[in-house]
């Protein structure tokens, strides 16, 4: 389906050419970066905050809450990152807990809220 685990890098700022595989750190810009999983090139931007994403690292290890859905690409592929590894949705079934189970359902109102907007705007 596309890549199975990132490589975390912390970096000072996001550099202007992205490897594939490669997710790009930054604490000091409050921005996680990395190119889609999928590999169709397209450039994810994931900002840090406690309204958008959040970032568990220690070190060594990254996972990201809530999932990374590229809805607005053509690809509109759709994965969790937990610890470094690439949990494509259709394998959601594989998650187990509350905290997996809310963020799944965190992602499907993403996925409804990105909707209605597109069609509030395109519209």
């Amino acid at each position: 389906m596309g890549l199975t685990e990132f490589k975390p890098s912390v970096v000072r700022r996001i550099p202007d050419q992205l490897d594939y595989g490669i997710l790009y750190v930054c604490f000091e810009c409050n921005v996680v970066v990395h190119l889609c999983a999928c590999g169709c090139g397209e450039k994810v931007v994931l900002p840090l905050s406690p309204s958008c994403w959040s970032i568990e690292y220690d070190g060594e290890f990254v996972s990201m809450r809530p999932s990374v859905g590229n809805f607005q690409m053509p690809c509109r592929s759709h994965y969790w990152i937990k610890q470094n590894r690439v949990l494509w949705v259709k394998d959601a079934d594989t998650f187990t807990g509350t905290q997996d189970t809310n963020a799944v359902i965190q992602a499907k109102h993403h996925r409804q809220w990105f909707g209605w907007l597109k069609k509030l705007f395109m519209s």
